[in-house]
């Protein structure tokens, strides 16, 4: 039996429904709220790696991934000029036979997930968030936005990189800080022939697509930018097109186009990162995802090791002895990984915006590729 009977989980994002789904799974009673009344996740394409995919496994969701998103293994890595300079493998994941990656529209992403939630009969309220979180012993009161209240064994906080909950509990950890990079990503047709992720290394500026279904990939353009953008958004299509136009690579040619269609729907973010020290729990309050330990995508890993948190939360409070205990479990098993991921996404991001050494680069990756393989 699980150490707590009733959860509220604050937050619907990835690691927020991923904890949910899986404390049901232990017998654990769930309520979840997420203040967005449309429940909907913002973005374009987004790019997992194989133990991502393993964690969707592990929910049972990795089925309606492979049907509604794409799946691959390695990636290829061409010049500007479209001549190959080699490939990235990506290695097989330890205990499952996942691809080595996918990618997948986030929205289709968000409602694969919101949907299982659902199913695993998690209590969800939408448009709803709390308005006070009171520990009284060993019970959590709170106050919700809806005019109701509750009172719980835990609260998880999955509520974002933006986390209010991170403010009252953590004050003494600053906001996320611009790290230099910025992001662009449009979604565009997919040549038949681009079956798997593409990289063209062209110094500062990096350009990569990922297939996201059989009709469409996603594009992402990663460039050094002193400060945040402030640019008028009608202005971002060319902008990006003419970002790409020295890479004369054919394939980038013929893409290039679409850009300036509005189905391209191009997406900025300005890249920051953030990990918080451990412990992530002040008393019977513990925050999971973004909220503690948000990263770079230069890991294609931000969603994974949230979802992983939210798996990991979840097998220790159903097999641990005491809270605590589960406490210490879960802290065992994702400090490291989590640190390894923000802290090498941020090496690999400074190497790309200095032009810096390749074969470090080349090593951080492999490296990481590696650890990230093992098991959770």
């Amino acid at each position: 039996m699980a150490v707590v009977r009733k959860v509220l989980v604050i937050g619907g994002g990835f690691s927020g429904m991923a904890a949910a789904i899986q404390m049901r799974k232990a017998g654990i009673d769930v309520d979840l709220v997420e203040i967005d009344p449309n429940w909907r996740p913002e973005g374009a394409g987004i790019t997992v790696n194989g133990p991502t995919l393993r964690a969707l496994e592990t929910i049972g969701v990795f089925g309606e991934f492979a049907r509604r998103g794409f799946t691959s293994s390695g990636v290829d890595l061409f010049t500007p000029t479209g001549h190959k300079i080699g490939e990235i493998p990506t290695p097989k994941v330890a205990g499952s036979d996942v691809p080595g990656g996918g990618g997948i529209m986030r929205p289709e992403l968000g409602r694969i997930l919101a949907d299982a939630t659902r199913a695993s009969d998690v209590a969800v309220r939408v448009g709803c968030t709390y308005t006070a979180i009171e520990e009284r012993g060993d019970q959590v009161a709170v106050a919700f936005t809806d005019g109701t209240t509750g009172t719980y064994d835990l609260v998880v906080a999955a509520d974002g990189v933006h986390s209010k909950t991170r403010e009252r509990f953590f004050p003494e950890v600053k906001p996320p800080q611009y790290i230099g990079q910025g992001v662009w990503r449009a979604v565009l047709p997919r040549p038949s022939d681009i079956e798997r992720p593409r990289m063209w290394l062209g110094g500062a500026v990096k350009v990569g697509v990922n297939p996201v279904s059989p009709t469409h990939l996603y594009m992402f353009v990663t460039e050094p930018r002193p400060g945040k953008l402030n640019v008028d958004a009608k202005t971002w299509p060319q902008l990006v097109a003419s970002m790409i136009e020295p890479f004369s690579d054919p394939v980038l040619a013929a893409l290039r186009p679409h850009l300036l269609a509005p189905e391209a729907a191009i997406d900025y973010r300005p890249l920051a990162n953030l990990l918080v020290p451990a412990p992530w729990n002040r008393g019977r309050v513990i925050l999971i995802g973004d909220t503690v330990a948000a990263t770079t995508p230069h890991l294609a890993s931000g969603a994974g090791i949230g979802i992983e948190s939210g798996i990991v939360l979840a097998e220790e409070l159903a097999k641990a002895a005491t809270l605590q205990d589960a406490f210490d479990g879960f802290h065992a098993r994702r400090w490291e990984r989590c640190r390894m991921v923000i802290e090498n996404s941020e090496r690999l991001c400074r190497i790309e915006m200095e032009n810096g050494d390749k074969a470090e680069h080349a090593r951080i990756m492999r490296e990481s590729v590696m650890a990230l393989t093992q098991p959770i």
